[in-house]
């Protein structure tokens, strides 16, 4: 459905939305929770010399200020006015990845590596809201650490995990696109491109920009020959859904010993996924992720049919961004985007929730002074799990009917006396007209009508 926001680019779902957008995140919670993933929380906010240690997104950032500092000033209060560049000013977090790594640092000793963790929270990025992008978004990530060192099989791992749980979605089919940084940099550096972070910047603006807007960049800004840009991008022409790539990088004929560690990395990800999970990931040179703390193995997943709306998950492999004396805590992970998720999944009507209300019955009153007496039967219900509710006031039976099924709670729930002065329960299913004879002490719905069900379209 598609719905006019009050304030462009923070998103508000309806209820109906709401209960969508909760059964992906426990997918992801549960998935995560299988795989031996515990789950943290970070505060909102770190100091902007620690957010802007990822890289050029200062204009990305959301600083926090206080109302209260105008009122001083006021009252005749000297105050300074707060530098916008102060490492230390407070700013909204814009992703999760960066706060993991200050939170590793400063809990160290409190973990045991290789620490497995996955985060569900929001975050902030002051973007030009568009159709994928939004100010305010929920991320799911999960990343092992390790200290000092980290297997190389944990690239697969995440990788394998995020694969089963986008699978578990309603989101239809998606491909994991997977490259890696020492595979680029050091074909890079075979060709005499020693500015690689230069050349992967410009490698991750092809889709956007085209082969010969990217090819009259490296040439005019870094001084690649014509040759050396054909090169580079034909080493990002290459895709493959197995490990063919690794010599058709070679038919090249670019040698370098951080090219040959890259090929052999990228070869041990993409050989795992092709077997245990077909058809979800392929090797794509043309993947750079322009944040330079990515050190090995970096991964975008797209929509098939959708991928202009870019990538809702992505991550890599980085090695120095936490660090703490001489102690290094290399890690690798992944991030979902939810809310473009869930933005898709809603503007194309990918799924459904069977009702808008967790509430499976709805009791109703005969007579106003039933309401007590109809409260014992709701406590019963929810004592089994069965989320109930009481009508507040004795209206027509039609008009409370009417009421449960606009808001689509299947069943409502009738308390009359019989003729021998016994209570009688009965229950009506109002979409079938069902109505039964039963006991408030045992009675239970089906198992589908218990919660409200996500469904595709």
């Amino acid at each position: 459905m598609s719905r006019k926001a009050s304030l462009s680019g923070f998103h508000e779902w309806l209820p109906a939305e709401r209960i969508v957008e909760q059964h992906v995140l426990d997918t992801l919670r549960n998935t995560f929770e299988l795989h031996g993933f515990s789950s943290i929380e970070t505060r909102a906010v770190e100091t902007l010399g620690q957010l802007l240690r990822k890289g050029e997104i200062d204009k990305e950032v959301y600083a926090v200020s206080r109302l209260q500092a105008d009122t001083e000033q006021g009252a005749g209060k000297t105050q300074q006015p707060q530098d916008a560049q102060d490492p230390n000013r407070l700013a909204l977090h814009f992703d999760l990845t960066v706060p993991f790594a200050r939170y590793v640092v400063e809990n160290a000793g409190h973990l045991s590596f290789p620490f497995r963790r996955y985060q569900i929270q929001k975050v902030w990025r002051g973007e030009r809201p568009q159709e994928g992008r939004a100010r305010e978004f929920t991320q799911a990530d999960i990343d092992v650490v390790g200290d000092g060192t980290l297997s190389f099989r944990s690239d697969v791992d995440v990788a394998l995990v995020m694969a089963e749980a986008l699978g578990a979605l309603p989101i239809g089919g998606f491909t994991i696109r997977i490259n890696n940084r020492k595979l680029a940099e050091g074909f890079y550096r075979g060709l005499g491109l020693e500015d690689t972070a230069g050349v992967l910047r410009n490698i991750d603006k092809l889709e956007k920009i085209g082969a010969d807007e990217v090819s009259r960049l490296l040439q005019s800004e870094l001084g690649a020959t014509q040759d050396q840009a054909a090169q580079a991008l034909a080493l990002a022409a290459i895709r493959t859904e197995d490990t063919s790539f690794v010599e058709q990088v070679r038919a090249l004929g670019v040698t370098h010993e951080l090219l040959e560690e890259g090929l052999e990395e990228l070869a041990g990800v993409v050989g795992e996924l092709h077997r245990r999970a077909p058809g979800r990931a392929v090797a794509d040179l043309s993947i750079a992720r322009g944040l330079d703390y990515y050190t090995g193995t970096v991964y975008e997943t797209v929509l098939v049919g959708h991928e202009q709306l870019g990538s809702i998950c992505s991550g890599g492999r980085y090695d120095a961004l936490a660090s703490k004396g001489n102690r290094t805590f290399p890690g690798v992970g992944l991030s979902i985007g939810v809310t473009r998720l869930m933005m898709r999944i809603f503007s194309q009507e990918m799924a459904r929730a069977s009702r808008s209300v967790p509430t499976a019955v709805y009791i109703a009153l005969t007579h106003d002074d039933d309401w007590s007496a109809a409260q014992d039967t709701a406590q019963s219900l929810r004592g089994r799990g069965i989320p109930a509710e009481v009508a507040v006031s004795a209206e027509k039976f039609g008009k409370q009917i009417k009421y449960a099924d606009k808001r689509g709670i299947p069943f409502v729930w009738f308390t009359q006396t019989g003729d021998d002065g016994a209570t009688v329960h009965e229950v009506k299913d109002i979409r079938s007209g069902e109505q039964v004879q039963v006991d408030p002490a045992t009675w239970m719905p089906p198992e589908s009508d218990l919660r409200p069900q996500v469904l595709p379209n």
